[in-house]
């Protein structure tokens, strides 16, 4: 490692900062492509629900390119079976979409926490071949190696320096992409979280309402019931 110098570590720095900026590009778009207006989105979905309208808001949410849109979407397909169906459909998807969205986001914070480290890596191989190069210096030649000597060492130290400076600068960028990515998952998700509590609440009070309605029907008809039979019986009586 002393002999290869701090080169192979520029190197691998050099390319692991290329992979860094491809993948800021990659979800940067991802991001930008999954964009849309999430509150008219929101206030589009309650006005169909409200009206009953559940394919139109299908096809509200299937118009949408977002992530939240997506997991919603599960839901309706599953509405015909029930709350729990529904719920189970979103969690799916919702894991799914955070997956996605998530992809690679691992890497920029792996790079941003050790990139640093792997800069100091090469500078500690560059210190220590500075001062191998030191140690070669012939006693002999005491005069000249006086001035050649701190030349020699301190090219290897400042080359070593480059390392840690390196290692800094691509550090800098991959934590705060990957802050800046991972707080937009995190309002995705809740926005997701918000459509799909709009959503089973509509459903929610689909079956309560329907029983309701049945449980006073049910009530009406015990008291015809009853009242048919109360004047059967007074019938009964006045023929005797």
């Amino acid at each position: 490692m002393v002999g290869l110098g701090t080169g192979w570590i520029l190197v691998l720095m050099l390319v692991l900062s290329i992979v860094s900026l491809a993948i800021m590009l990659e979800r940067a778009w991802l991001f930008w492509s999954l964009r849309d207006d999430f509150e008219e989105l929101m206030r589009d979905l309650g006005q169909l629900l409200r009206g009953g309208d559940l394919e139109g808001a299908r096809r509200r949410l299937e118009a949408s390119r977002s992530a939240e849109a997506a997991v919603v979407v599960a839901g309706l397909v599953e509405a015909d079976r029930g709350v729990d169906a529904a719920q189970e459909a979103m969690d799916g998807a919702s894991a799914l979409q955070r997956i996605k969205l998530e992809r690679r986001l691992a890497f920029l914070g792996t790079l941003g926490n050790n990139a640093p480290f792997i800069g100091l890596l090469g500078t500690v191989i560059g210190i220590i071949a500075a001062f191998d190069e030191l140690s070669k210096v012939k006693m002999a030649a005491a005069a000249a190696s006086t001035q050649l000597a701190p030349e020699a060492v301190m090219a290897r130290i400042s080359e070593a320096l480059v390392a840690t400076a390196i290692g800094i600068l691509i550090a800098i960028p991959a934590v705060a992409a990957y802050n800046a990515f991972q707080r937009v998952v995190r309002g995705t998700v809740a926005n997701t979280e918000a459509l799909g509590h709009m959503l089973l609440s509509h459903l929610k009070a689909i079956p309560s309402a329907t029983g309701s309605s049945a449980a006073a029907a049910s009530t009406v008809e015990r008291i015809s019931g009853g009242a048919k039979s109360a004047a059967h019986t007074a019938g009964e009586s006045e023929r005797n």
